[in-house]
C-alpha cells in the first residue's frame, strides 16, 4: 500500500564509508553503536525516516574524526526493524529520494542534518531512456557472465523494473563495485546522463574481464603465470 510522505527539513543521518545508497533501493542495517541505537529509537517514535550518507575519503586522521558526508545523500524510511536481546537491532531501509545536506545542525547525541530533497531531470526523450536502459541491462548481463559472478535474483529482479530511473539506480546500488562511481552516479540528477556514464563504466570492465581471458586462456587463476 502506497503512503504519503511529508519530507522534514532535518533528518538523523548515518555516514557510512565506502557507501552510497539510492532511491528505490533495499539496505539491510545492523545497528550496534550507541548513538545509532539512540537515533534508531528516536526514529522509530517519530515518522521512521532518516538518511544514509557516505563518507568523505580523507587523508587528515583529525578529518577522518569529524565523519565528513558527501553533500549529496539518500532520505530512507524504515521499512521493518527487528531488536536484539543484546541490544542492537536489524532493519531494513527504504529509500525514497535524494537530498542535498544544506548543514550539519547538531552532531549529539547523534548526526542531525538539514536537508533539501533533489529531484531527478529525464535528460532526454523516453524512448532514447528506455534504449539506453536496454543496453545497460544487456551490459550488466555480459559483466555478470564474464566476471562468473552469481546474481541472479538481481538480474531476475531488473528485469521486472522498466523505469529507467529506477532501473539504473536499483542496479548501481547493487551490482556497483566502485564506490567512488557509486557516489557520482547518486550526485548525477540526468537520468539520461546516468544511464550512459554507467553503461561507459560496464563497457570498461567488460573490456578488462575479456582481456584478462584471453591473456589467462584455459588455465585456472593459480596457474595464470604459465601463460
Amino acid at each position: 500500500m502506497e503512503m504519503e510522505i511529508t519530507l522534514p527539513d532535518e533528518v538523523p543521518v548515518m555516514t557510512l564509508p565506502n557507501t552510497a545508497f539510492f532511491p528505490q533501493a533495499l539496505m539491510p542495517l545492523h545497528i550496534f553503536e550507541p548513538r545509532y541505537r539512540h537515533m534508531l529509537r528516536d526514529t522509530l517514535a517519530s515518522d521512521r525516516l532518516f538518511a544514509v550518507a557516505g563518507l568523505k575519503p580523507e587523508a587528515s586522521g583529525e578529518a577522518s574524526k569529524s565523519e565528513p558526508p558527501h553533500r549529496i545523500a539518500t532520505l530512507g524510511i524504515i521499512r521493518a526493524c527487528q531488536k536484539n536481546d543484546a541490544g542492537t537491532s536489524n532493519l531494513l531501509l527504504q529509500g525514497l529520494c535524494r537530498v542535498e545536506i544544506v548543514r550539519i545542525v547538531r552532531d549529539e547525541p547523534y548526526r542531525r542534518i538539514q536537508i533539501r530533497a533533489l529531484t531527478s531531470e529525464a535528460g532526454a526523450s523516453p524512448e532514447e531512456n528506455i534504449s539506453a536502459r536496454r543496453e545497460l541491462a544487456r551490459l550488466l548481463i555480459l559483466k555478470l557472465k564474464l566476471a562468473e559472478t552469481a546474481a541472479g535474483e538481481m538480474t531476475a529482479f531488473l528485469k521486472t523494473v522498466e523505469d529507467p530511473e529506477s532501473f539504473v539506480d536499483i542496479a548501481a546500488f547493487s551490482l556497483c563495485e566502485d564506490p567512488a562511481l557509486k557516489q557520482r552516479l547518486l550526485e548525477t540528477l540526468d537520468v539520461h546522463r546516468r544511464l550512459k556514464l554507467f553503461g561507459r563504466h560496464l563497457r570498461l570492465e567488460i573490456e578488462t574481464l575479456k582481456l584478462h581471458q584471453k591473456l589467462q586462456g584455459r588455465l585456472p587463476d593459480s596457474r595464470i603465470e604459465e601463460n
